[in-house]
């Protein structure tokens, strides 16, 4: 089967190895920065931990919006093998930077090296996914993209265990250091063995206009209807992803009172259900690129979203040196219910994003994917940026994180409408 053999093949698995490692050090960075503040920092320094994990996570996406125009015209003008190894070089010296910020507790230098990662994440994005139709067969897109969305979830499971885990430990903070350094470079290495891009326009003109560059491209997108609607529906899902994933740790402490290995556990739930629904709906539609199962999955996202609601306390926990261990989580009446409702959202989510990032691949012109690439992770980087904007708005009229939940669930289900009405059907679907 074609889903095997790409996962032997050097089309597809230097560059599956590469970013596999690149979300594995984005996340363990991000999340010992997130425990650190969300249990040691916010205390020190008086500030709802909420809001600052908020501001880290918009300090990551921010960079997007900044540079993925340019990340995608320079992918589409040079080999993308290349440009990625030259990121990865990158990567080991933020990660040295990150270093510097962990052994001194510079927690303002930590979301300086947070905004690096996140300009280092913008710019190898567009050329991953410019690279898949590159390499692989038509009949492979799906079960390629499917793998890459199962790894870069698993990495950010796996990322989000050993930064929950390790950041706060004795020497936490070392530990953290030197494996994130270790991390990049073993990223830097894989990066070699990406073979050369077979599609690329030297005559690609590059602008140091950031502004004028990221107008053009989503100037080209908007005037291509079945792209524009593939790139906000697939933008949603970030939006619903970034709602939950930057603030499990306020909600673990805040409305349920558990410590950080529970945070853990529902990160954990959350990244493995993703990786489960992408894998399944790759081998469900067969190398088919169709967008018929997107509409259902949003709903289905919803109405584990409304149960975890129901089930969640409504009242804020009041911290009192105390927190709930994970034993103690799972033996409560509520504990197995609120691990089952996240993974179940996320296996939808799954299922809802990998059909949408196929069809966004096989729309675009070969000549120009990156840039479409880089403009749906521009428009990505909005939604993550709206996602915390709202959080932020719904926190200052004195929401609870379970009501944001809440709020994000019923959005969902318009957005699940409007892709079953025939002015959002998408064309594949």
């Amino acid at each position: 089967m074609a889903s095997s053999s790409i996962l032997r093949s050097r089309r597809f698995l230097p560059l599956f190895i590469t970013q596999f490692l690149g979300a594995l050090n984005d996340n363990f960075f991000k999340n010992a920065v997130v425990i650190l503040v969300t249990y040691r920092t916010s205390e020190e320094f008086h500030i709802a931990p909420q809001t600052l994990v908020t501001i880290s996570g918009a300090l990551f996406i921010l960079p997007y919006i900044i540079f993925c125009a340019t990340a995608g015209k320079l992918a589409d003008k040079y080999d993308k093998a290349v440009i990625a190894r030259i990121i990865k070089i990158a990567e080991i010296g933020f990660m040295m930077l990150a270093a510097i910020g962990f052994m001194f507790h510079l927690v303002g230098f930590l979301f300086i090296v947070l905004f690096c990662m996140g300009a280092h994440s913008a710019f190898f994005s567009p050329v991953k996914y410019a690279l898949l139709p590159d390499h692989l067969h038509k009949e492979e897109l799906m079960q390629g993209n499917a793998y890459i969305e199962a790894g870069t979830f698993i990495a950010i499971l796996l990322g989000t265990i050993m930064g929950g885990i390790l950041v706060l430990r004795p020497h936490g903070e070392l530990t953290v250091s030197l494996m994130v350094i270790t991390i990049a470079f073993l990223g830097a290495l894989a990066s070699r063995f990406i073979p050369p891009a077979t599609m690329r326009d030297e005559s690609v003109h590059v602008c140091p206009n950031i502004v004028s560059e990221t107008w053009d491209m989503l100037v080209y997108v908007v005037k291509r209807r079945e792209l524009l609607k593939g790139v906000l529906a697939n933008s949603w899902f970030w939006f619903m992803g970034m709602t939950f994933l930057t603030l499990f740790p306020a909600y673990t402490k805040q409305i349920i009172g558990a410590n950080e290995h529970v945070v853990t556990l529902f990160l954990t739930g959350f990244s493995v259900g993703i990786g489960v629904g992408a894998i399944a709906c790759g081998s469900l539609l067969k190398g088919k690129v169709s967008t018929r199962y997107v509409p259902w999955s949003a709903l289905g996202m919803s109405v584990f979203t409304f149960d975890l609601y129901g089930v969640s306390p409504h009242q804020l926990f009041e911290h009192q040196g105390t927190l709930m261990t994970l034993g103690a989580f799972l033996t409560t009446a509520y504990g197995w219910r609120m691990v089952v409702d996240l993974s179940m959202i996320a296996v939808f989510g799954g299922f809802y994003i990998v059909p949408l990032y196929a069809f966004i691949q096989q729309l675009s012109d070969p000549m120009h994917r990156a840039q479409v690439m880089a403009c749906n992770n521009v428009v990505n980087a909005f939604f993550m940026v709206a996602s915390a904007v709202l959080a932020l708005c719904l926190f200052a009229i004195s929401f609870s994180v379970a009501q944001v939940f809440l709020v994000a669930g019923v959005l969902n289900v318009g957005v699940a409408a409007y892709l079953l009405t025939s002015h959002g059907k998408l064309a594949s679907g």
